[in-house]
């Protein structure tokens, strides 16, 4: 598909007009199936527009999201080498475990573990405060 800006020689309107090819678009010049939309002349041409630049390409940018994304890892990959270092995994008791710090008042007891977004959503009614994270896998690929 192309995409051409068309003007009218008659009254001088502009407007843009989508074609299969080029070539589909010399035929139905050459068959007189092109007319202005406005005052329906035979009189249209291809007017001049502005190519479309872009400062990267494609795989540049690309190249680009993809080192972001990779830095990303990395430094949720370091958080949870210090969160492994300095916290006690809970596993899938990390709800209870809260609660149970919570209440019995064991300040700076540190966690880490699962549990579900309702469950989540509990401890921050009750006050307690529980922060998601992402956990990156340990592959190594």
């Amino acid at each position: 598909m192309i995409k051409y800006n068309l003007i009218c020689k008659k009254c001088n309107l502009s407007f843009d007009s989508w074609f299969a090819s080029s070539k589909e678009y010399e035929k139905l010049k050459k068959k007189k199936l092109l007319n202005c939309q406005n005052c329906n002349s035979l009189n249209v041409e291809k007017n001049l527009m502005a190519p479309k630049l872009m400062t990267q390409n494609k795989n540049e940018k690309m190249y680009d999201k993809f080192q972001k994304m990779k830095q990303i890892k990395k430094t949720i990959i370091e958080y949870q080498k210090f969160i492994k270092a300095n916290f006690k995994y809970v596993g899938e008791n990390f709800a209870y475990e809260a609660r149970s710090i919570h209440y019995n008042n064991k300040k700076n007891k540190n966690i880490y573990g699962t549990a579900s977004k309702k469950d989540l959503r509990e401890l921050r009614e009750e006050g307690i405060d529980a922060q998601l994270i992402p956990w990156v896998e340990d592959k190594n690929n």
